[in-house]
């Protein structure tokens, strides 16, 4: 099962250090390939004067470090198609966050990117989505994939992440049987953990984002059951001190706990066999 693990920003580099290194210590010995997740700028900040992050060229740098001493693969995100190539040349995972899983020029640029520099592109499906509608966005980089002439590492190489959906003021609604239907145009699916609880606005002063990390657990078990392939998990050693989206990370000290929870859920799952054929649903 693929894992991308991590700080919801990167901070200092020493924090960054620590929750790489406890991950890797966590997750020795488990079937999951572990991606160590941590983003160089949060541009979609409700407040103008919340933390962003150091940038493309400290972060990049930054994650290059955490590669070197630990081991570990990376994933980040980037924000416009500029940003596309000298993401790929650094991390393994490119990833497209929700709020621009539309943009074509971003979709066409990680797409080429990813294949060029034999790197994984994952696009986070919007709130404003329903699961039918990333068929679009599959559309897309299928014909960069035609148009180039290049391969993926392996088919497996582009991914979907479902984050939940908008419903009423903020709160976000996550459909199980999302997994399937974005499975069902080829891909391989994430299920966000710590997005799906979130709540834009909802902190006090309506300036930082709140969170309902109290159904963390069971909504990921609940995906795991419902068949997603992977999990996108923000952690955090201190979540009442993280510069961003701290009410949503879940406890790094439990992380490798709670893996294999869903690593035996998903066991459990995987080998039961549909009851019903395409023809009688």
């Amino acid at each position: 099962m693929k894992v991308l693990a991590g700080l919801c920003v990167l901070e200092d580099e020493g924090l960054v250090f620590e929750v790489a290194q406890e991950l890797k210590r966590q997750t020795q010995g488990l079937a999951i390939d572990l991606y160590f997740k941590a983003s160089f700028d949060k541009a979609n900040r409700t407040s103008i004067s919340s933390f962003r992050g150091p940038g493309m060229g400290a972060g990049l740098k930054m994650l290059e470090k955490v590669r070197v001493k630990t081991g570990l693969k990376l994933v980040t995100d980037f924000h416009t198609p500029d940003q596309a190539e000298a993401v790929a040349e650094v991390v393994d995972f490119m990833q497209i966050p929700a709020f621009l899983c539309r943009q074509t020029d971003m979709i066409v640029a990680g797409a080429k990117a990813a294949l060029k520099h034999g790197r994984r592109l994952n696009v986070k499906k919007g709130q404003f989505l329903a699961p039918w509608d990333t068929r679009n966005i599959v559309e897309k980089v299928r014909e960069v994939e035609a148009e180039t002439g290049m391969k993926g590492v392996d088919l497996e190489w582009f991914w979907l992440t479902e984050r939940g959906a908008s419903f009423g003021y903020n709160a976000l609604v996550v459909d199980m049987s999302s997994f399937q239907v974005m499975q069902g145009f080829g891909v391989p699916v994430f299920y966000d953990a710590t997005h799906s609880i979130q709540i834009p606005g909802a902190a006090a002063g309506g300036k930082t984002t709140g969170g309902k990390r109290e159904i963390l657990e069971v909504l990921a078990r609940g995906a795991m059951a419902a068949g997603a392939n992977g999990v996108f998990l923000e952690c955090h050693p201190r979540p009442s001190e993280a510069k961003s989206d701290g009410p949503n990370a879940f406890y790094l000290e439990h992380v490798g706990a709670f893996l294999k929870q869903l690593l035996a859920i998903k066991a459990v799952v995987e080998p039961m066999p549909k009851l019903l054929h395409k023809s009688g649903l």
